[in-house]
């Protein structure tokens, strides 16, 4: 395995009123930290927005999927390459995979669980029956079962992950030979400021109203809230190479594909209403050899509103990465930030100068990327 690396990715994004994230009163989520109320959106929340805006950028073949119905979804690709109806494809999709042990669901045909498994790793088990089709179709099930119980089923599943696979990890209490190490652990993204819940009252007019009728037809309320949010995410390359079957190259690719992802990506809760889609203040990003390092303890001490959120929380990051390298003494091996921070607007000068002193010089997000590549590969070189 490749010698230990550490890829930190820290963000400080503003939404406007917004819903990200729900609790089960349908609110935004929340957390106390540091005595106060904070807003809160969920790891698994902006996971699954990474996830999704990854898989939109790249072939149907590479994407990956999450479901607790993977026997429908195989016995659709062995109808569909074979020629068969769904119950004849369904009966061998279901002897294929009863290889795996899988806990099966309430509903007929559904696992327990969700599944996360590569499009192409699933391609390939329908590819395992080749063109004997028609005569496992025409088997019983004791004598399909037989025919089928040496084809490398699990085999097919545990190796050639996609990028969601290898990134984000897969857990199978009752089926350890299908757990997948993940190679991404991200934190819930907190505000750095104290938040209040607000409700917005709306009512919605029924447009074929009678004259004399008044009122509205409909009254509800949304919960929402305001936040300069800090954001952090860190990617052990080590593990994501190995997940990757020790190919260096697709696992620059898939850091690469992340960081692009988890920077530009949001849950899209209630975005219909609240159109919350901004970009980021702040991106950094740094490489390390010890361990990760969450920043977080910088917003311990809420920011305050006054002379600005956005601006208090990226200098309040700065600083804190700055401090923790000297008390700590771990330089780390890089680090660079873009920002939309400049030294000729006096409200954001010593933010822009506190960025610069602990990340550099600002770059832009795609120049970022592309240095940040280059100099993993020269410290995979150097260790080589």
């Amino acid at each position: 395995m490749t010698q230990r690396l550490y890829i930190d990715v820290h963000v400080v994004q503003t939404v406007p009123p917004a819903n990200l994230n729900r609790d089960d009163q349908g609110n935004p989520k929340e957390a106390i930290y540091g005595g106060v109320r904070r807003s809160r959106v969920s790891s698994q929340a902006w996971k699954r927005a990474t996830r999704q805006h990854f898989d939109d950028h790249v072939p149907e073949t590479e994407r990956s999927t999450r479901t607790k119905r993977i026997t429908n979804e195989l016995t659709t690709r062995i109808s569909r390459d074979n020629g068969l109806d769904r119950d004849d494809a369904g009966r061998i999709a279901a002897a294929l995979l009863s290889q795996l042990g899988l806990s099966q669901g309430k509903k007929a045909g559904d696992t327990a669980y969700l599944l996360f498994y590569g499009n192409a790793q699933l391609d390939a088990v329908a590819a395992l029956v080749g063109d004997r089709a028609a005569d496992l179709a025409a088997l019983e099930e004791k004598a399909l079962a037989e025919a089928v119980k040496e084809l490398p089923v699990a085999q097919t599943f545990t190796t050639g992950h996609p990028v969601g696979v290898a990134l984000f990890g897969r857990m199978v209490a009752d089926i350890p030979k299908l757990n997948v190490d993940a190679a991404v652990q991200v934190a819930h993204a907190l505000s750095t400021h104290e938040t209040q819940l607000e409700f917005d009252y709306y009512t919605a007019v029924d447009d074929k109203n009678e004259k004399d009728e008044s009122g509205a037809g409909m009254i509800g309320t949304i919960g929402f809230n305001s936040a300069t949010l800090y954001r952090y995410a860190t990617v052990g390359f080590a593990q994501l190479t190995d997940n990757l079957g020790g190919d260096t190259q697709a696992a620059l690719d898939a850091l690469d594909r992340f960081v692009d992802s988890f920077t530009l990506s949001a849950p899209t809760g209630y975005q219909k209403s609240f159109a919350h889609r901004t970009r980021p203040s702040l991106v950094a990003v740094v490489v390390r050899t010890d361990q990760p390092v969450n920043l977080v303890s910088a917003f311990e001490e809420p920011i305050a509103a006054e002379p600005g959120i956005q601006a208090n929380s990226a200098r309040r990051l700065a600083e804190e990465h700055i401090t923790a390298t000297q008390v700590w003494g771990d330089t780390p091996l890089y680090g660079a930030a873009s920002h939309t921070f400049t030294t000729s607007e006096p409200r954001t000068k010593d933010t822009a100068e506190t960025l610069a002193q602990a990340f550099g010089d600002p770059v832009a997000f795609a120049d970022l990327r592309t240095t940040l590549r280059a100099r993993i590969a020269t410290a995979l070189e150097a260790q080589a």
